[in-house]
């Protein structure tokens, strides 16, 4: 559930956005759900083109976006259009 206090924004003003290098504070468990989560995201964005609810942290506080996942690694999530979200800045992926 995306918390009200998530700002949404467009996937286009990614690029504009700061990320601090330190990660979210994530258990061990909750970012091995994140990456299966991710896994799907992925595969649905891929063949379905299915989007998802991003839950990140940027410099500035709480965000979402609604995109489609092309990629994702230890460090990035890549979405449509090529823009990225560092990894160590996600909280929680919705599928939609």
């Amino acid at each position: 559930m995306i918390p009200a206090t998530a700002e949404k924004i467009e996937k286009e003003d990614l690029p504009g956005l700061s990320f601090p290098k330190d990660p979210v504070n994530l258990s061990a468990e909750h970012r091995h759900e994140l990456d299966a989560k991710l896994e799907r995201a992925r595969t649905l964005g891929n063949t379905d083109h299915s989007k998802c609810r991003i839950l990140f942290k940027d410099s500035t506080g709480l965000k979402y976006v609604e995109t489609t996942v092309w990629s994702f690694d230890a460090g990035n999530i890549v979405v449509k259009y090529g823009h990225i979200i560092p990894l160590p800045r996600v909280l929680d992926v919705q599928m939609f």
